[in-house]
C-alpha cells in the first residue's frame, strides 16, 4: 500500500547580507535571494518550489527577518528544514528559523507589524568596514530636531508623500506605531515600526528626516509634507544599503 503524501506550508525566517543581490523578488536583471532559495529549495526536496515572501526588500537592502513560505510533501521534519536548507545556502543568506503553519497562512496578506532600522554613519570620515551596512553623512545632524520631526510620522496617515511614483497601491494610508531616532557614538539609528510600507517609504522617511537633520527643514515641515500627498515636497530617498528588516511580528490568530 503506498503511504499517503501530505502537502504541509513551511514558514521560514530568513536573514541576509543584501549587498550582493538585487533585491528579494525574482527579476530579469540579476541575481535575488528569493531565485537563490527558491533554487536550493527545490534541489534539496526535489521539488519544484516557489517560497512566497512577506516583505519585497530592494536591492541592497538587509534582513534579520524576513518572512516566507512554501509547500511541500517532504518528510523532513519541518524544524530541522532550516538547518537542511542553510548547508546549502551560500554565507550572505541563513534560515534563522523553520516550522510548519496553517495551510492559509499569507505572509503577506496575514495582520502583521513590520520593523526596519536604517543606520546613519555621521562623523567627519568614512569608516571602510560598515560602508555596506550605513549610509555616510560627513555634516553634522541635529538628533534632537529629527526626533522632533519623527513624531509627526507616528499614527495614521497618508503617506502618498513618502512613496515612490511607481507604488500600484489601493491606498497609501498607513499606520506607524513608533519611530525612534537614537543616536550612539557616530551612529544614528532610525528605528520604525507599523502596520505596513509603501514602496521606498522608509527611505524617503529616513531622507526627509536627514534634511531635517541638517537644518533645511524645520521640523514642522514635516506635517507639511505628509498633508501636501506629493512626493515631489518630500526629502531624496536615502540608500538602500543602511536600511535593514528587522523582523516581522504576526497576530496570534494569524495561523502562522
Amino acid at each position: 500500500m503506498c503511504e499517503e503524501r501530505i502537502k504541509k506550508r513551511i514558514k521560514l525566517i530568513i536573514a541576509y547580507d543584501g549587498t550582493n543581490y538585487c533585491g528579494w523578488q525574482i527579476q530579469i536583471n540579476g541575481i535575488t535571494v528569493e531565485e537563490v532559495i527558491n533554487r536550493e529549495l527545490s534541489r534539496l526536496l526535489n521539488e519544484e518550489i516557489a517560497v512566497i515572501g512577506a516583505s519585497r526588500t530592494d536591492s541592497g537592502v538587509h534582513s534579520l527577518g524576513n518572512v516566507a513560505v512554501f509547500d511541500t510533501y517532504s518528510r523532513i521534519p519541518p524544524e530541522k528544514m532550516c538547518f537542511a536548507l542553510n548547508q546549502r545556502l551560500p554565507e550572505d543568506i541563513r534560515i534563522e528559523d523553520s516550522c510548519e503553519v496553517a495551510p492559509d497562512f499569507h505572509p503577506r496578506y496575514c495582520n502583521s507589524t513590520k520593523t526596519y532600522e536604517y543606520k546613519i554613519l555621521n562623523r567627519r570620515f568614512d569608516i571602510p568596514t560598515m560602508r555596506l551596512y550605513t549610509h555616510f553623512v560627513y555634516m553634522p545632524l541635529d538628533v534632537n530636531k529629527m526626533q522632533q520631526a519623527a513624531k509627526y510620522i507616528v499614527g495614521e496617515h497618508d503617506f502618498k508623500s513618502f512613496c515612490s511614483a511607481r507604488t500600484q497601491v489601493l491606498t497609501t494610508v498607513r499606520t506607524i506605531y513608533s519611530l525612534e531616532v537614537k543616536k550612539s557614538d557616530d551612529i544614528i539609528s532610525i528605528r520604525i515600526s507599523g502596520n505596513g510600507f509603501l514602496y521606498n517609504m522608509v527611505r524617503i522617511i529616513v531622507g526627509t528626516l536627514i534634511k531635517v537633520g541638517l537644518n533645511v527643514y524645520p521640523p514642522e515641515h514635516v506635517k507639511e509634507i505628509l498633508e501636501a500627498r506629493d512626493r515631489n515636497v518630500a526629502g531624496p530617498k536615502a540608500p538602500a544599503k543602511g536600511l535593514t528588516l528587522i523582523g516581522i511580528k504576526y497576530e496570534e490568530n494569524s495561523g502562522q
